[in-house]
């Protein structure tokens, strides 16, 4: 059976992860690796290297355990994918890298909410990689939004996603579509229907793992 590993950087994702892969990757296994240390040390300013030779540590232990390949499913650790994918010798694909794709081929303003500033650089970064790949030219807007993530973290998805969706109604009228930074995030894009696209990184990652794979 092909095997794929997911690494995490908190545990509040994996069911998402898990529901979607029994839909889009049907007969795959799945491997689910965490280290919920490295959002926090990214906050206090760890050394990109660490962070680096951790993430490898990780990819290398699914290699060994079978997985063909790796997913990423935090964009404050998507942009390392490269590099450990060099490292490690097997893919490390970026759940949001599809959402990406998608808000620049489609849109001309966009609006890339956060709730950790260490997510919001990393995803605008992204979307200026992709757009610049596709040839596109686009505006961005760059929104955080204050207490969600402690929110969450406590407990209180409902509070998480009543802030974020109302970061979500305050920018829906001045873009084409809004992107939620963390897959994290993605349960707040139904509490605020607007008039533009929301859109969130784990269905479009796990479709993109599915094609990769095949």
């Amino acid at each position: 059976m092909t095997r794929m590993a997911f690494i995490h950087t908190g545990a509040v994702v994996i069911p998402t992860i898990d529901g979607l892969a029994a839909e889009h990757l049907p007969g795959v296994e799945i491997h689910h690796l965490l280290d919920s240390a490295i959002v926090g040390d990214l906050r206090a300013g760890a050394n990109p290297a660490d962070i680096r030779a951790r993430l490898g540590n990780l990819a290398s232990a699914a290699k060994r355990a079978g997985s063909e390949a790796v997913m990423f499913s935090c964009s404050s650790i998507s942009g390392y994918a490269a590099d450990v994918a060099a490292d490690v010798g097997i893919p490390v694909l970026r759940i949001d890298e599809a959402m990406a794709d998608e808000a620049v081929n489609s849109s001309a303003r966009v609006a890339v909410i956060a709730t950790l500033p260490t997510t919001l650089a990393p995803t605008v970064a992204l979307l200026r990689e992709r757009a610049e790949l596709a040839g596109r030219t686009v505006d961005i807007a760059e929104v955080l939004v204050h207490g969600a993530f402690e929110a969450v973290v406590s407990g209180d998805r409902a509070r998480h996603d009543e802030l974020v969706g109302a970061a979500i109604a305050a920018q829906a009228e001045n873009v084409d579509s809004i992107v939620l930074a963390q897959a994290s995030m993605a349960s707040a894009a139904a509490t605020a229907p607007v008039g533009v696209p929301v859109l969130t990184s784990p269905e479009l990652g796990v479709k993109r793992a599915a094609s990769a794979l095949r």
